[in-house]
Protein backbone atom coordinates (compact mmCIF):
# COMPACT_ATOMS: atom_id res chain seq x y z
CA UNK A 1 0.00 0.00 0.00
CA UNK A 2 1.09 3.53 -0.65
CA UNK A 3 1.43 6.30 1.87
CA UNK A 4 -1.34 8.89 1.39
CA UNK A 5 1.16 11.75 1.53
CA UNK A 6 3.19 10.20 -1.29
CA UNK A 7 0.05 9.71 -3.40
CA UNK A 8 -1.05 13.31 -2.90
CA UNK A 9 2.41 14.62 -3.80
CA UNK A 10 2.49 12.40 -6.91
CA UNK A 11 -0.80 13.94 -8.05
CA UNK A 12 0.62 17.41 -7.41
CA UNK A 13 3.65 16.67 -9.60
CA UNK A 14 1.38 15.34 -12.37
CA UNK A 15 -0.78 18.49 -12.21
CA UNK A 16 2.33 20.64 -12.43
CA UNK A 17 3.49 18.64 -15.47
CA UNK A 18 0.11 19.14 -17.12
CA UNK A 19 0.21 22.87 -16.31
CA UNK A 20 3.49 23.09 -18.22
CA UNK A 21 1.77 21.59 -21.26
CA UNK A 22 -1.17 24.00 -20.95
CA UNK A 23 1.13 27.00 -20.57
CA UNK A 24 3.74 26.12 -23.18
CA UNK A 25 1.94 24.09 -25.85
CA UNK A 26 -1.20 25.98 -26.92
CA UNK A 27 -1.96 23.37 -29.59
CA UNK A 28 -2.43 20.74 -26.88
CA UNK A 29 -4.73 22.79 -24.60
CA UNK A 30 -8.01 21.34 -25.89
CA UNK A 31 -6.80 17.80 -25.16
CA UNK A 32 -4.98 18.57 -21.92
CA UNK A 33 -7.65 20.60 -20.11
CA UNK A 34 -10.05 17.63 -19.71
CA UNK A 35 -7.19 15.59 -18.22
CA UNK A 36 -6.41 18.38 -15.75
CA UNK A 37 -10.11 18.64 -14.90
CA UNK A 38 -10.48 14.90 -14.30
CA UNK A 39 -7.37 14.69 -12.11
CA UNK A 40 -7.99 17.87 -10.14
CA UNK A 41 -11.65 17.14 -9.36
CA UNK A 42 -11.02 13.48 -8.45
CA UNK A 43 -8.00 14.45 -6.32
CA UNK A 44 -9.92 17.20 -4.52
CA UNK A 45 -12.96 15.02 -3.83
CA UNK A 46 -10.75 12.21 -2.48
CA UNK A 47 -8.88 14.61 -0.19
CA UNK A 48 -12.14 16.11 1.04
CA UNK A 49 -13.75 12.72 1.69
CA UNK A 50 -10.84 10.70 3.04
CA UNK A 51 -7.88 12.85 4.02
CA UNK A 52 -9.14 16.17 5.37
CA UNK A 53 -11.44 14.65 8.03
CA UNK A 54 -8.49 12.62 9.36
CA UNK A 55 -6.12 15.57 9.09
CA UNK A 56 -8.57 17.59 11.22
CA UNK A 57 -9.25 14.96 13.86
CA UNK A 58 -6.07 12.89 14.09
CA UNK A 59 -3.35 15.30 12.91
CA UNK A 60 -5.03 18.38 14.45
CA UNK A 61 -4.65 20.37 11.22
CA UNK A 62 -8.00 22.18 11.71
CA UNK A 63 -7.12 25.65 10.42
CA UNK A 64 -4.96 24.30 7.61
CA UNK A 65 -7.71 21.95 6.41
CA UNK A 66 -10.32 24.73 6.51
CA UNK A 67 -8.01 26.91 4.40
CA UNK A 68 -7.27 24.06 1.98
CA UNK A 69 -11.00 23.42 1.59
CA UNK A 70 -11.51 27.08 0.65
CA UNK A 71 -8.70 26.81 -1.89
CA UNK A 72 -10.33 23.74 -3.46
CA UNK A 73 -13.54 25.71 -3.92
CA UNK A 74 -11.61 28.59 -5.49
CA UNK A 75 -9.71 26.26 -7.85
CA UNK A 76 -12.90 24.56 -9.00
CA UNK A 77 -14.59 27.91 -9.59
CA UNK A 78 -11.63 29.06 -11.69
CA UNK A 79 -11.56 25.73 -13.53
CA UNK A 80 -15.25 26.02 -14.36
CA UNK A 81 -14.60 29.50 -15.76
CA UNK A 82 -11.63 28.21 -17.78
CA UNK A 83 -13.68 25.36 -19.24
CA UNK A 84 -16.10 27.92 -20.66
CA UNK A 85 -13.40 29.61 -22.75
CA UNK A 86 -12.22 28.41 -26.15
CA UNK A 87 -8.55 27.35 -25.69
CA UNK A 88 -7.68 29.33 -28.85
CA UNK A 89 -9.31 32.55 -27.56
CA UNK A 90 -7.19 35.44 -26.29
CA UNK A 91 -8.91 35.38 -22.88
CA UNK A 92 -7.90 31.74 -22.28
CA UNK A 93 -4.30 32.69 -21.38
CA UNK A 94 -5.17 35.09 -18.54
CA UNK A 95 -7.83 32.71 -17.17
CA UNK A 96 -5.33 29.83 -17.34
CA UNK A 97 -2.71 31.91 -15.52
CA UNK A 98 -5.18 32.73 -12.73
CA UNK A 99 -6.20 29.07 -12.36
CA UNK A 100 -2.64 27.71 -12.43
CA UNK A 101 -1.43 30.35 -9.97
CA UNK A 102 -4.23 29.44 -7.51
CA UNK A 103 -3.57 25.70 -7.75
CA UNK A 104 0.20 26.10 -7.46
CA UNK A 105 -0.34 28.27 -4.38
CA UNK A 106 -2.58 25.57 -2.88
CA UNK A 107 -0.06 22.83 -3.67
CA UNK A 108 2.72 24.83 -2.02
CA UNK A 109 0.71 25.47 1.13
CA UNK A 110 -0.57 21.93 1.37
CA UNK A 111 2.92 20.49 0.98
CA UNK A 112 4.41 22.87 3.55
CA UNK A 113 1.54 23.10 6.06
CA UNK A 114 -0.86 20.13 5.91
CA UNK A 115 1.10 17.13 4.65
CA UNK A 116 4.02 17.45 7.11
CA UNK A 117 1.51 17.35 10.00
CA UNK A 118 -0.05 14.21 8.57
CA UNK A 119 3.35 12.59 8.17
CA UNK A 120 4.45 13.59 11.70
CA UNK A 121 1.26 12.83 13.64
CA UNK A 122 -0.18 9.82 11.84
CA UNK A 123 1.61 6.48 11.87
CA UNK A 124 2.82 4.58 8.83
CA UNK A 125 0.06 1.96 8.92
CA UNK A 126 -2.68 4.59 9.19
CA UNK A 127 -1.15 6.61 6.33
CA UNK A 128 -1.10 3.45 4.20
CA UNK A 129 -4.76 2.82 5.10
CA UNK A 130 -5.56 6.43 4.13
CA UNK A 131 -3.59 5.93 0.93
CA UNK A 132 -5.83 3.02 -0.06
CA UNK A 133 -8.97 5.00 0.82
CA UNK A 134 -7.71 8.07 -1.05
CA UNK A 135 -6.86 6.02 -4.16
CA UNK A 136 -10.25 4.28 -4.17
CA UNK A 137 -12.11 7.55 -3.66
CA UNK A 138 -10.08 9.29 -6.36
CA UNK A 139 -10.86 6.46 -8.78
CA UNK A 140 -14.58 6.68 -7.94
CA UNK A 141 -14.61 10.43 -8.65
CA UNK A 142 -12.81 10.32 -12.01
CA UNK A 143 -14.99 11.87 -14.68
CA UNK A 144 -16.79 14.29 -12.37
CA UNK A 145 -16.83 17.95 -13.20
CA UNK A 146 -16.62 21.04 -11.00
CA UNK A 147 -19.96 21.93 -9.47
CA UNK A 148 -21.35 18.37 -9.54
CA UNK A 149 -20.94 17.61 -5.84
CA UNK A 150 -23.69 15.76 -4.00
CA UNK A 151 -25.22 17.28 -0.87
CA UNK A 152 -23.28 14.75 1.23
CA UNK A 153 -20.02 15.86 -0.42
CA UNK A 154 -20.92 19.51 0.19
CA UNK A 155 -21.67 18.73 3.84
CA UNK A 156 -18.24 17.12 4.19
CA UNK A 157 -16.60 20.13 2.53
CA UNK A 158 -18.45 22.45 4.94
CA UNK A 159 -17.31 20.35 7.91
CA UNK A 160 -13.74 20.45 6.59
CA UNK A 161 -14.01 24.23 6.28
CA UNK A 162 -15.49 24.61 9.78
CA UNK A 163 -18.76 26.14 8.56
CA UNK A 164 -21.25 26.21 11.44
CA UNK A 165 -24.84 25.07 10.89
CA UNK A 166 -24.06 23.22 7.66
CA UNK A 167 -26.26 20.24 8.51
CA UNK A 168 -29.38 22.40 8.33
CA UNK A 169 -28.46 24.06 5.02
CA UNK A 170 -29.88 23.19 1.63
CA UNK A 171 -27.60 22.08 -1.18
CA UNK A 172 -27.81 25.59 -2.68
CA UNK A 173 -26.97 27.22 0.68
CA UNK A 174 -24.00 24.89 1.12
CA UNK A 175 -22.76 25.71 -2.37
CA UNK A 176 -23.01 29.43 -1.59
CA UNK A 177 -21.34 29.08 1.84
CA UNK A 178 -18.40 27.22 0.29
CA UNK A 179 -17.71 29.81 -2.41
CA UNK A 180 -14.44 31.68 -1.96
CA UNK A 181 -14.80 35.23 -0.71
Amino acid sequence: MSDVVDLIIADHRELERLFEVLENEPGKRALTLPVVTALLVAHSRAEEAEVYPVARSEARETDEVAHSQEEHAEAEELLEKLQGIDPAAAEFGPALNEFVKAVRHHIGEEESDVLPGIRERIGDARRAELGAAFAASRQAHLGEAPGEETKAELLQQAKNAGIAGASSMSKEDLTEALKPE
